[in-house]
């Protein structure tokens, strides 16, 4: 689908979003029901089998919920994921190439969904507090179906606010994504979430 250095992670981040009482599975009903817009910075980290730290990757991701995001790899190679409501763009420009998907079938019960997607987290995540460690609170979601690519998500807050998501996939690899300078429910231009492919890429998938 996309070049393997890269490994796609359409996720995001949310800003405070509770009480000092509130448990993390309170702070991520919160965020599906109240944060509509979001602007931030990340730091991806995939690690092997082994635990062993490979590709550091870094850039900029904007959301505009349900299902519009904009995911831009700025470091060490450009990438940029575009969910416009309907469809997912992931334009490679070092590999001249557009991937398209629908995005219903793609964000469901992907990791996306938990902060991306509908209001809907319980129907397709069992969700649990996963208690404090290292200076965060964690919240730890595994998928209901079977068929997907991830076996768990760990989200940390620090202060209210989301600092670090784990993603845990079927190969055993693990990817860390970092956040920074994240805004809640920020004017966003809807031209960011809208995706037209340069002419002569190639372009794989359903267009």
């Amino acid at each position: 689908m996309i070049d393997l250095r890269r490994p796609l992670l359409t996720l995001a981040a949310c800003l405070s979003l509770g009480t000092a009482q509130a448990d993390a599975v309170d702070r991520l009903h919160a965020f599906a029901q109240d944060i509509r817009t979001l602007s931030g910075s990340f730091k991806q980290t995939v690690y092997d089998k082994q635990g062993r730290a490979g590709q550091v990757s870094s850039g900029e991701l904007y959301f505009s919920r349900p299902g519009r995001f904009r995911w831009v790899y700025r470091k060490p190679y450009e990438q940029l994921i575009v969910g416009d409501g309907k469809k997912i763009w992931i334009y490679d420009s070092d590999l001249e190439q557009v991937t398209v998907k629908p995005l219903d079938r793609s964000i469901g019960e992907s990791p996306a969904a938990l902060l991306a997607g509908k209001n809907d987290l319980d129907r397709h995540f069992n969700l649990r507090d996963g208690g404090q460690k290292d200076g965060l609170e964690w919240l730890l979601a595994t998928p209901k179906s079977k068929e997907g690519t991830f076996q768990s998500v760990r989200i940390g807050f620090r202060d209210g606010t989301l600092a670090t998501m784990e993603l845990n996939d079927n190969f055993g690899q693990r990817t860390l994504l970092e956040f920074a300078g994240i805004r809640g429910n920020p004017v966003l231009k809807q031209d960011l979430f809208r995706f037209t492919p340069p002419k002569g890429v190639d372009i794989l998938g359903d267009d």
